[in-house]
């Protein structure tokens, strides 16, 4: 059995959907692991993770839609404010999602489904830089 920790970083421009299914492709390409369960957690509270569709961009869009109408920017309706308009929905979002994922790895492949991808959800209007956890374990 071996282990492998390492981080991914991802620059964000606003709040939308980033897919970052490459990105951790890569990262399990460099490891001499070929069975065994990736897990990536993101250590912030205002972005989150997803396996989501990727084959349709409106998917996404209508995702981001979704939950812009879920959670209004609307400073009337919560308390903390000390961040901007943004900062509270930005919360509420990421409690709805996830902070982590745990996925087989299959042939040195992540083990996902045809029209699946990893996503980081940002939840923030202004740039970020997200910081995700990786831990892959496994066999050669």
């Amino acid at each position: 059995m071996r282990q492998y920790f390492t981080k991914i970083n991802v620059e964000t421009d606003s709040q939308k959907l980033y897919e970052i299914t490459n990105i951790v492709s890569r990262t399990i390409d460099k490891q001499d692991i070929s069975e065994g369960m990736l897990t990536l957690y993101i250590k912030h509270t205002s972005a989150s993770l997803l396996i989501q569709e990727n084959a349709d961009d409106s998917v996404l869009r209508d995702l981001e839609n979704f939950f812009d109408k879920l959670v209004p920017q609307n400073l009337d309706l919560y308390e903390h404010k000390a961040e901007g308009v943004d900062d509270m929905p930005a919360h509420i979002k990421a409690s709805l999602t996830s902070t982590h994922l745990s996925i087989p790895i299959r042939n040195k492949k992540i083990d996902l489904g045809t029209w699946q991808g990893i996503f980081l959800f940002e939840h923030r209007i202004q740039p970020h830089t997200r910081e995700i956890d990786v831990h892959i374990i496994g066999t050669h």
